[in-house]
C-alpha cells in the first residue's frame, strides 16, 4: 500500500476510543487548535514521526482481537488521502471504522474529494470541535455536549447527520 502518515502516536489496544477493542491512529496537525483539548501536542503540522501505510496496516493486523480502528487527533481529515487509503484497506478486512474531526458532518461535506473519500470509509465519526464550556465528562466517546456521534452510512445516505444508533442525543 503506498503512501505515509504523520502521526503523534498510536494506542495498539483501547476501548476507551470507540466501540470494542480498537487500534487508535492520533494523527499530527490539526487547525482548530480547541481550547482545552485534550491532545494540544498533536497540532504541530511539522511535529510527530512519519510511518508508512503498509507499517501501520501490518501493526493493527497483528493483533487479531482488534476489532476496529479509531483515527483521532490532531484532526484526521488533515491527511484524509492516506487514511482513506488505509481505512479501504481495512475495510476489506472487516475492520469497523470511526473517525475524531473538529469539522461537522456537513462541513466535512463540503471540504473535497479526499475528504469524502475519508468519510465514505467511516462507520462512525465523532463530529464538532470540543467546546470547553460545553465539556462533560458523562458522554461516551466524545468530550462536549455539541459533539454528536453519527452512523457515517446513514448519513450520506439521507445527505444528513444520524445519530448512530445506542449513542444519546443531548437537546
Amino acid at each position: 500500500m503506498e503512501g505515509s502518515l504523520r502521526v503523534a502516536g498510536t494506542i495498539a489496544e483501547s476501548i476507551v476510543d470507540g466501540p470494542g477493542i480498537r487500534y487508535v491512529i492520533f494523527t499530527q496537525g490539526c487547525p482548530h487548535r480547541c481550547a482545552g483539548c485534550q491532545n494540544p501536542q498533536t497540532h504541530d503540522f511539522d511535529g510527530g514521526t512519519v510511518l508508512k501505510l503498509d507499517t501501520l496496516y501490518a501493526d493493527i493486523m497483528r493483533n487479531p482481537m482488534i476489532g476496529g480502528v479509531t483515527f483521532s487527533g490532531g484532526e484526521p481529515f488533515s491527511q484524509a488521502r492516506p487514511l482513506a487509503v488505509l481505512a479501504e484497506a481495512l475495510h476489506a478486512k472487516n475492520k469497523h471504522i470511526m473517525a475524531y474531526s473538529g469539522y461537522t458532518f456537513e462541513q466535512i461535506l463540503q471540504l473535497g474529494e479526499d475528504e469524502n473519500a475519508l468519510l465514505a470509509q467511516c462507520d462512525l465519526l465523532v463530529d464538532g470541535p470540543f467546546i470547553e464550556t460545553q465539556r462533560d465528562l458523562t458522554l461516551r466517546f466524545r468530550g462536549s455536549r455539541n459533539q454528536r456521534i453519527l452512523d457515517v452510512p446513514a448519513s450520506l445516505k439521507t445527505g444528513a447527520p444520524v445519530w448512530a444508533k445506542g449513542y444519546q442525543q443531548v437537546p
